[in-house]
């Protein structure tokens, strides 16, 4: 699969190691490709870097792992992206978001021209998609949107990351929760004080 990171920085950088690994080729887009963080993946077969709009040009799918303050300048940088796939991993911190938008998935739909928008990889530290191994268990991760084909890629891609699973916990109207639910994690992992070191796992009796 050809996939384009844009935001290449903790999140950005731990998925386009572990896809690489699998695989996939990975298009970094960037704003100078001569000078950006992460240029050390370069060295990984599969990963070469372009600027945004032909990163996008070459991609099936899409990877949004920036600040959640540049979601729309992000999302009107991409070029065209009818028939695309764009997965968001941003989250609103501390109030600095799109304004007027309480979530940045719905500002990727309203300034794209894809319908196929999902969120996921929002909910855990970029430690944990690193590595999800908790001994010899891979946690799990939760994706969100109304688009089944983008739901099954990122469920896909989660597996490939080498995560457990990776659970559909509904549509669009679910973007805001799955924010709140990495809210949750935030809080339990630095105002909480439990570490980085934690993770989400779906038990079935």
């Amino acid at each position: 699969m050809n996939i384009a990171i844009i935001g290449t920085g903790n999140v950005g950088g731990a998925l386009a190691l572990s896809w690489a690994k699998k695989g996939h080729q990975i298009n970094l887009g960037v704003r100078d490709v001569q000078n950006f963080k992460g240029k050390e993946l370069l060295n990984i077969p599969n990963v070469a870097v372009f600027e945004v709009y032909e990163t996008v040009s070459k991609s099936e799918v899409i990877l949004i792992a920036t600040p959640a303050l540049s979601t729309i300048e992000v999302a009107l940088s991409l070029g065209d992206t009818t028939g695309k796939i764009i997965i968001d991993s941003m989250n609103i911190i501390m109030g600095k978001g799109p304004e007027g938008y309480t979530n940045t998935a719905d500002a990727i739909l309203e300034n794209t021209q894809t319908n196929d928008v999902v969120k996921c990889f929002n909910t855990t530290g970029f430690n944990n998609m690193q590595n999800p191994l908790y001994g010899n268990t891979p946690v799990d991760l939760f994706v969100a949107g109304d688009s089944l084909k983008g739901k099954e890629i990122a469920i896909q891609l989660a597996k490939d990351a080498g995560f457990a699973e990776c659970y559909s916990v509904g549509g669009n109207d679910k973007f805001q929760m799955l924010e709140q639910f990495a809210w949750f994690w935030i809080n339990l992992a630095m105002v909480q004080g439990q570490g980085r070191d934690i993770a989400f796992k779906l038990l079935k009796r």
